[in-house]
């Protein structure tokens, strides 16, 4: 898990000025909240007081309260108020808590979890085609899984598991000419991408008859932006075609909550949103069938402890990214910070520290760069 990235917190329809909304992100709790003009806000889940969970509490005139002591935080992160020296006195500089930048998109509030200054942040991922004419958007999907989210970004990078995961998808590997087609690969500006040019021939069901001669190419694909975004493209002709995005955050070592989008230019009528939705989750949750039951959980930290083809090439690449990632010190360390849960209120860094001191929840352990 990497700091200095973009992260789904919780739907717009999550969050709102009524009450907190707690999240769990990277091993760790946030508060999302909106203040009283409807701005979303993103802080560190725990008052510096004595530990009380911020989204447990409440929201008054925009802030956040700590239920243990009513102690209230704006969106910048800053303590307006502690009861116990009285409402109308200042509270102590250090009575403030990381905050971190936000934006509101797709029906979707994300936020950066890390301290680079804007200027040097990576890009949230844009849909160029979200609200355009002639495109149109199924409703936002959201999928809690029980596994790495890794695996899930690997297992889209992945050309070779369609035949046999999805059977919607292919034969199950029992056509004799069946191979993974060569995959075009190549660098985004922050990850990856692969696709493939695939044959479409039978339907379901003609398994084992004569197969009918070729009758269309699909190209499709799919690429990594930054550590936890996925996007896959389905080009079924040159002007029928089907954009998937999936921002995906870990929750922890081993849970995951991934923010769906579909897009597409043929079928527009709304009539037909249900229908693609469950033929969506349906594909979705074959995938997390297979993927809930690998072993080991998390991506092994060598390559040599798998056995990987040239279909997997692009998954490949996308480590590759990681590591690269891991040696600006961008990892979290998530056994340093296991071995002291419990003794320690950990949070992430956020661009403030870059500019005054004073802060009492300690930062988050991080891989040493190499």
């Amino acid at each position: 898990m990497y700091v200095n990235f973009w992260y789904p917190i919780g739907t717009s329809a999550e969050i709102t000025s009524g009450e907190p909304y707690r999240a769990e992100v990277l091993g760790l709790k946030f508060v999302a909240f909106r203040d009283k003009e409807g701005q979303a806000h993103v802080l560190s889940d725990t008052c510096v007081h004595r530990g009380g969970s911020l989204s447990k509490g409440w929201i008054k005139d925009g802030c956040v309260v700590c239920p243990y002591h009513g102690w209230e935080y704006g969106g910048d992160g800053k303590c307006r108020t502690v009861p116990s020296i009285g409402y109308g006195e200042k509270p102590p500089p250090r009575a403030k808590v990381d905050s971190y930048p936000v934006k509101e998109k797709y029906g979707i509030v994300f936020a950066f979890l890390g301290d680079l200054a804007e200027e040097e942040r990576p890009t949230l991922y844009e849909i160029e085609e979200y609200g355009q004419e002639g495109w149109r958007a199924n409703e936002l999907v959201v999928l809690d899984i029980n596994y790495y989210y890794e695996r899930s970004i690997e297992n889209g990078l992945d050309p070779a598991h369609n035949e046999f995961v999805h059977p919607t998808h292919g034969f199950s590997g029992t056509r004799p000419d069946y191979r993974v087609p060569p995959v075009n690969m190549e660098d985004w500006p922050l990850g990856c991408w692969g696709s493939v040019v695939i044959a479409s021939s039978a339907k379901k069901g003609e398994v084992g008859e004569k197969v009918r001669p070729y009758e269309s190419m699909t190209e499709a694909g799919s690429g990594t932006h930054g550590p936890n975004v996925l996007v896959t493209l389905i080009h079924l002709t040159p002007e029928k075609w089907w954009h998937q995005y999936f921002f995906e955050a870990p929750v922890d070592n081993d849970r995951t909550r991934i923010y769906f989008i579909n897009m597409r230019n043929m079928i527009l009528e709304p009539e037909h949103d249900k229908a693609i939705e469950e033929q969506n989750l349906m594909v979705a949750h074959q995938d997390i069938d297979v993927l809930s039951e690998l072993n080991p959980v998390r991506t092994p930290n060598s390559n040599t402890k798998e056995i990987l083809m040239p279909a997997d090439q692009v998954i490949v690449r996308y480590r590759e990214w990681l590591k690269s990632w891991e040696n600006k010190g961008w990892r979290i360390d998530v056994s340093a910070m296991k071995a002291k849960r419990g003794d320690v209120a950990f949070a992430i860094p956020c661009p403030e520290r870059r500019t005054s001191g004073n802060w009492v929840l300690d930062p988050i352990p991080l891989v040493k760069s190499q």
